[in-house]
């Protein structure tokens, strides 16, 4: 997002003359460098001040936690890339975020509140996302702050269903309602989401499940083109078929179904082998049985050699071929959440120095 020396402090200060800034509590602004007076600000009228973290590897939002007694210059700390990182606290999914007011960069913007952005579509996703949390609501303001060049004539042609719209420009010399009518974005549009970037956001893959439990849609983008191919009805009722009626077993000799066990020793396949590495996954809830870890780890490619449960000490075990593939494991099951609690996903105690 480009920064400009000239005005910035301006453009950003002029946000708290706004009556949605006033009234906001929890306020998001996303890490930009032009968005740090804005922090500040949020910061300065002791609001709850969240910011994503980047690229969005390790979660969604970090809350700015400014230590007691911090004085202006700690608080200017805090606004700075650098203080994100030393005084954040990571937010979950199950953090029940309120978010008041959104504010995010841009590249480029309309008056009419049309937003173009570095092309990556970070902050159109982090809105998405939030809806999903039910941490945004559909009147939620949005607000960006820019430069005057970068206000500019936007063809809507450019725009899709899942581009972020925004209700204020703010700029060294203006500040503009849009008064957008364009819909804001509903939610994550799961046919528009590749695999590749289901592995790049380990919480995106646990808001998937979370919607997959609730009985919505969540076919990716290969999915859809993968029924895209299939041409027939014909097909695609073999297809459904097919999946309906696959055994567990019948996943291979390297999956669960094969060789689940309760709490028994290693299986004597496993015994011996030298190479296995076991991960330890806690805060299981009561609620929660044996058989939605096990479809949880089907849905992130994280399928065990064999899964130890024990439900009654809230913890299970997972076994895999080889440290890499263990660890392979934690990262993508890092964020899931499961009966409303998020997992604890790590190496075993005894496998951490290994290798």
């Amino acid at each position: 997002i480009p920064f400009f020396t000239q005005g910035s402090r301006q453009a950003c200060c002029s946000i708290k003359e706004l009556d949605v800034f006033d009234r906001a509590r929890e306020i998001k602004v996303d890490p930009d460098k032009p968005l740090e007076g804005v922090r500040l600000a949020a910061l300065q009228a002791r609001k709850t001040l969240l910011v994503p973290t980047p690229r969005l590897r390790t979660g969604l939002f970090n809350r700015i936690v400014p230590p007691s007694g911090a004085t202006k210059e700690i608080l200017r700390i805090c606004a700075t890339s650098q203080g994100i990182k030393e005084y954040s606290v990571p937010i979950g999914l199950d953090g029940k975020a309120q978010v008041d007011l959104v504010v995010v960069g841009s590249v480029a913007v309309s008056e009419k509140g049309w937003r173009i952005g570095k092309g990556e579509g970070y902050a159109d996703m982090e809105y998405a996302m939030m809806v999903s949390m039910g941490a945004v609501q559909a009147d939620t303001p949005v607000i960006t702050i820019v430069h005057d060049c970068q206000v500019v004539d936007i063809a809507e042609e450019l725009l899709d269903d899942h581009d972020l719209t925004v209700d204020y420009i703010l700029t060294p010399t203006r500040t503009i309602k849009t008064n957008c009518k364009r819909p804001k974005p509903q939610g994550i549009i799961w046919h528009k989401v590749s695999y590749e970037m289901l592995e790049k956001i380990p919480i995106l893959k646990s808001l998937r499940h979370r919607e997959k439990q609730a009985g919505k849609e969540v076919a990716l983008q290969d999915e859809h083109s993968d029924l895209a191919n299939a041409n027939t009805p014909a097909v695609l009722n073999e297809k459904a078929k097919a999946e309906n009626t696959r055994p567990q077993a019948a996943m291979g000799s390297a999956q669960i179904g094969q060789h689940y066990v309760e709490s028994d020793s290693l299986s004597p396949r496993l015994e011996g082998s030298g190479m296995i590495t076991t991960v330890y996954v806690g805060n299981i809830p009561p609620s929660v049985r044996v058989s939605e870890l096990k479809c949880a780890l089907r849905e992130f490619h994280a399928t065990p050699l064999r899964l130890n449960w024990q439900g009654a000490q809230h913890r299970a075990f997972l076994d895999y071929k080889d440290k890499a593939t263990a660890e392979s494991a934690v990262s993508s099951l890092k964020g899931l959440s499961l009966g409303g609690n998020t997992l604890r996903v790590e190496l075993a105690k005894n496998q951490r120095n290994k290798g």
